[in-house]
């Protein structure tokens, strides 16, 4: 019997889930790994969020670390075969899970945030610990917290002489940090812009990340990486997200004075703009379900 368990172990340890990662070069120095545009599952190892870095001349600048300690490990070493320069600073961009959950393979990193999204992360990152393992089970082995040490407060972040612009918004969640690197004139929007991916809604305020949006569209990238869905040179994905929201907030208004219940807003067809955007029933349905209530009792 002590046999049979041990092999089981070693069976266990040896299919440890392979989230089979390939970075995606943007430029020289700067590369993403694309996540699949689906939810969180056992099939997917949490594998859903795009995370990205940069090199330097110094070191390694990493944005975002994925929803698992297992994630993390694979994408450090993706990196390290790209470049034996030590990766000294990680960005995480807000509180969402699959954003800052491989924190930890970091071990010897420092770790920048927003005070909000510090806070959250020290306050409630074990309720999303719990939340994900019920949902990809095996994938989170090992995963714990690592709380950022580095507050984000400056418009300009200096990393060992590489510059990056910082710009501070909410809307998606109650902080978002989005990145703007005036070298390569690339913008990692972070879940403030999807790509033909239904946006995420949970903890939105639809107004402010409308203005968010208009803030994003001004900047002269030449490259846009979203928080979900491939990188892309156009302006498309900002005006898309913003097309989104805007319907999102009329159908919800005029659900209510229609005094229409959820299951007759979400029996509508789908518009015809949004019918190419994954994961369209689940995150409307989502965003209906969270959200109406307090349409509707706004008109009482």
């Amino acid at each position: 019997m002590k046999y049979l368990i041990s092999c089981l172990l070693i069976f266990s340890y040896i299919k440890a889930f392979d989230y089979k990662l390939t970075p995606i070069k943007l430029n020289e120095n700067s590369y993403y790994f694309y996540g699949k545009e689906e939810y969180f599952s056992k099939q997917n190892g949490g594998n859903i969020v795009n995370c990205s870095f940069i090199i330097t001349q110094n070191s390694v600048i990493v944005i975002d670390t994925g929803s698992s300690l297992l994630y993390a490990k694979q994408m450090k070493k993706q990196i390290e075969q790209i470049t034996n320069k030590p990766i000294k600073y990680i960005i995480n961009t807000h509180h969402h899970p699959d954003h800052f959950l491989g924190n930890d393979a970091f071990f010897q990193s420092d770790i920048f945030a927003s005070l909000f999204t510090k806070t959250e992360i020290e306050q409630n990152g074990d309720l999303y610990i719990t939340n994900l393992v019920n949902l990809i089970q095996e994938s989170m082995k090992d995963t714990k917290i690592k709380v950022p040490n580095q507050i984000l407060s400056t418009q300009v972040l200096d990393l060992d002489g590489y510059k990056l612009k910082i710009l501070y918004f909410d809307g998606h969640t109650k902080s978002d940090v989005a990145i703007y690197d005036e070298n390569t004139k690339i913008l990692y929007a972070s879940d403030l812009v999807f790509n033909k991916r239904t946006p995420s809604t949970p903890h939105a305020n639809i107004e402010n990340w409308l203005n968010a949006l208009d803030e994003l569209e001004k900047i002269p990238y030449t490259t846009i990486v979203s928080g979900h869905g491939v990188a892309t040179n156009s302006k498309k994905p900002i005006i898309e997200t913003r097309n989104y929201l805007k319907f999102v907030e009329k159908t919800l208004a005029s659900s209510a004075k229609e005094g229409l219940d959820i299951y007759e807003i979400l029996n509508k067809p789908i518009p015809k703009e949004f019918e190419d955007f994954t994961m369209f029933k689940e995150e409307f349905e989502r965003t209906i379900i969270n959200t109406y209530p307090s349409y509707e009792k706004d008109l009482k």
